[in-house]
């Protein structure tokens, strides 16, 4: 079982390349972040005709997350229950595999902006709510994996300049505690579960030729359960579609279980 997240920056504008990547990378589930339109744009029958079921959680303009699979999807949830927040942020769903069910939780993260601003504070809020409803899941679904873009570079080599950018956004140490308390919770970063090169990121500014220059963060992750863990046979960063004409900023994160 396959299993990518990728942040495409407007599912609009970068649909052709999301069906194209398919194409080459059949994974059977696929988390996309930053849809950018409201449900009733959503492109459904694209996917269908191409054999994903899909469900969407969408919004105008910002945010709004997806979830792609072969499968039908089960048991969806859209947002933080219990969390009042007008973001379209978050999508679960149940997904049948050779091995049995997976919960699949997928989040675009607040950014946050700065730290000591009220997004920052917004951020912290929707961390810790994160955390709690993530440990319910935990409990009613072992074989669980979250994914999404996170909005954070959990350790210094996640990061294109740590010392330049420490402390600031992605970087802050609140921000790292709060990833601390979700692998606490019993999950694991897959990418680290395998030896991986040296300046691995998943983003790269449009500005300044950050991709040309890696000057880029590993802001996209997909942690799994301790059910699952020993079901991970590689974790990879797929920068092709970085290389793209008008490509998201974000590169897909796949993880292969069994």
């Amino acid at each position: 079982m396959k299993i990518g997240t990728w942040n495409v920056n407007s599912l609009s504008v970068r649909l052709p390349q999301v069906l194209d990547w398919l194409a080459v990378q059949p994974v059977d589930v696929l988390a996309l972040q930053e849809l950018k339109l409201t449900d009733d744009k959503f492109p459904h029958e694209a996917f269908a005709q191409i054999g994903y079921h899909a469900v969407a959680h969408g919004q105008k303009t910002y945010n709004g997350v997806a979830l792609l699979s072969r499968e039908p999807l089960a048991d969806v949830v859209r947002n933080i229950p219990g969390h009042g927040d007008e973001q379209a942020r978050v999508i679960a769903a149940t997904v049948p595999s050779a091995a049995g069910p997976v919960r699949v939780i997928n989040g675009y993260f607040v950014n946050g902006q700065e730290p000591g601003s009220e997004k920052f504070a917004y951020k912290m809020r929707w961390l810790e709510a994160l955390a709690a409803w993530v440990q319910q899941e935990l409990d009613a679904h072992p074989r669980l994996v979250l994914v999404g873009d996170f909005n954070v570079a959990p350790e210094d080599r996640d990061s294109f300049d740590p010392e330049g950018l420490r402390e600031t956004i992605h970087h802050t140490t609140e921000e790292r505690n709060h990833f601390k308390a979700l692998l606490a919770l019993g999950l694991h970063d897959a990418y680290r579960l395998f030896e991986q090169p040296e300046k691995s990121f998943s983003w790269w500014d449009y500005r300044m030729l950050g991709f040309q220059k890696n000057r880029g963060l590993r802001i996209d992750h997909i942690l799994v359960s301790e059910a699952l863990r020993g079901m991970v046979s590689a974790c990879s960063i797929d920068r092709a579609p970085r290389k793209n004409k008008q490509p998201s900023d974000h590169a897909p994160v796949v993880v292969e279980l069994g």
